[in-house]
């Protein structure tokens, strides 16, 4: 189904992209059309979906003019189930694999990473670094509710996740988040700033979080904590 939606936009947006140094987007409707086109076929390009796109194009073309099509209903059904088995087939198999890479990739980074300045490392794995110490009381245990200001990245840099950006600190007991969360706050004290490298098992493991955040990933996350709740 998925795939079959991707198709649909496709095709609007070959409709309306060939020789586009030649269009005119009129109206708003028309800059949607093309933002989500041009969206879509970045998308299919990441995915390494190469289309004939003289066929796509026939097929707009007939459809619009009412002609019979090449492929019947009930064949066509047939081929996107297949298809769209394909893909799923494509995808189980590439998240296995980053599986593989990812561990080894975290793996490897944290062994560099725990000989360098200031790391710390703790018997579960967690590594930490004291960017600034505060003065104030720590949280008393994992049901301690704190208020935080953090910013998540993956190890080649990338922003999945911050309070910052979004403008307002975030707010939870230690026991309601990721492993080397509740680990890690824990050793802070109010008005500290620590950098935290938490390996993938301390993390989301294997069922990943998201896009960004697939099977395995070694995070790395700058916390600051604000203020014990309660």
């Amino acid at each position: 189904m998925k795939f079959a939606i991707a198709i649909t936009l496709i095709l609007s947006f070959l409709a309306c992209s060939n020789e586009s140094q030649k269009i005119e987007m009129k109206s708003q409707l028309d800059s949607v059309a093309y933002v989500i086109g041009w969206g879509l076929g970045e998308q299919l390009i990441k995915d390494s979906l190469m289309m004939n796109t003289e066929l796509i194009q026939k097929a707009i073309d007939d459809a619009l003019a009412g002609k019979e099509a090449l492929v019947n209903a009930e064949d066509r059904n047939q081929v996107m189930q297949a298809f769209s088995q394909v893909m799923q087939e494509k995808a189980m198999k590439k998240a296995e694999e980053a599986k593989t890479i990812n561990l080894e990739e975290g793996k490897k980074f944290l062994e560099a990473n725990k000989s360098k300045e200031g790391v710390v490392t703790t018997e579960s794995g967690l590594q930490y670094k004291v960017v600034k110490q505060g003065n104030g009381p720590k949280p008393a245990g994992p049901t301690t509710k704190v208020k935080v200001h953090y910013t998540g990245k993956l190890l080649d840099g990338k922003v999945f996740d911050s309070s910052l950006q979004r403008g307002e600190p975030a707010e939870f007991a230690l026991n309601q988040v990721i492993k080397g969360w509740t680990e890690g706050v824990q050793l802070m004290s109010v008005g500290s700033k620590y950098i935290f490298w938490i390996p993938a098992e301390l993390a989301y493991g294997e069922r990943g979080a998201g896009q960004m955040i697939d099977a395995n990933r070694t995070l790395e996350f700058e916390v600051e904590l604000l203020e014990i709740v309660e």
